[in-house]
């Protein structure tokens, strides 16, 4: 998958975060916080945090792949 792709990911899980992070303090207010729930939705933070370090990674194995092909192109074995 594209560049385009990986951050797009990043935006979407990141949004998801901070409404994740949201539900939490709203539900913490309550006076009889629902422990599971909150659970369920820092399991979930984790989970999209993990998906985003993947896609920063994938997102850097591209670049690193562009910068050696760029650096290939430009050094042209001499020819006897």
């Amino acid at each position: 998958m594209g560049n385009k792709h990986h951050k797009k990911a990043i935006e979407f899980l990141t949004l998801r975060i901070t409404e994740h992070q949201e539900k939490i303090r709203l539900e913490s207010e309550k006076s009889f916080p629902d422990e599971g729930l909150i659970k369920h939705w820092e399991k979930e933070i984790r989970a999209f945090d993990k998906a985003i370090q993947q896609a920063r990674k994938r997102l850097g194995q591209g670049i690193c792949r562009l910068a050696i092909a760029l650096l290939q192109s430009r050094i042209q074995p001499s020819v006897p």
